[in-house]
């Protein structure tokens, strides 16, 4: 059963069109990645389903549990389960991360002795501590559906098995569903998603259940011709 579903989504900003009649739908605890060159829409997409108000939704509508979710406010979206983890998330000088996670849950005990619990949100933190405390972050939620868009960003290998093993424990085991944003291989080894997605202007171009084929494929031929090399989807 569909989680989340996307029709025939068109949205612009600025006057500029940036998904172009976009097909998209994710399974209840599926783990679903998204691939594509820059510019291609993949963080415009990951900050529409999350209620983004900068973008104009001109036609077509995001189904959330059957739920028409297309004008709720970002606040509503995570009350109704769906959470996105900021490729750059904003430093917050003043505010201690122990208080901070404690103002909205008990943090949990993954977490209990890590040292940015006592530093101020985000400041001064590297990018992998980033990633990290957005991940401290939404897992302080109640989520059916977490996006992250591009979590393995900058980070070395050992980090990005941290980061991997944060998302398995909190997420993947618990059955909340994960949209994957990235265009490194090591993190979707790690984590091994069931299908992976191409987009490509605007549009879901391509997939496949074997995110090595479609990794394979990308670097053999670019993305402007890895949709001949995977099963090509039409927009319908």
């Amino acid at each position: 059963m569909s989680l989340l579903q996307i029709k025939n989504l068109e949205v612009e900003i600025e006057g500029k069109k940036v998904l172009d009649g976009l097909n998209f739908n994710i399974e209840k605890g599926e783990i679903v990645a998204l691939l594509g060159p820059n510019g291609s829409g993949k963080s415009t997409l990951a900050k529409v389903i999350a209620g983004d108000l900068r973008f104009n939704l001109k036609s077509g509508e995001i189904l959330f549990n059957k739920k028409n979710i297309s004008k709720l406010i970002p606040e509503k979206r995570v009350q109704e389960g769906i959470a996105l983890a900021f490729q750059n998330p904003p430093e917050i000088e003043g505010l201690k991360m122990d208080y901070f996670l404690n103002s909205i849950a008990q943090v949990k005990e993954y977490f209990r002795e890590n040292k940015l619990l006592n530093r101020d949100v985000n400041k001064g933190f590297s990018g992998g501590e980033k990633k990290i405390s957005e991940l401290m972050q939404l897992t302080s939620l109640n989520l059916k559906l977490v996006i992250l868009d591009e979590i393995d960003s900058g980070l070395d290998i050992k980090k990005t098995e941290e980061v991997a093993s944060i998302i398995k424990k909190y997420f993947i085991d618990k059955g909340v569903a994960v949209l994957i944003i990235t265009h490194h291989g090591d993190i979707l080894d790690l984590l091994k998603p069931m299908r992976t997605n191409i987009i490509i202007d605007g549009k879901i171009v391509g997939r496949d259940e074997d995110y090595k084929n479609v990794l394979k494929t990308i670097k053999k031929y670019g993305y402007e011709k890895c949709r001949k090399c995977t099963k090509f989807l039409s927009d319908r």
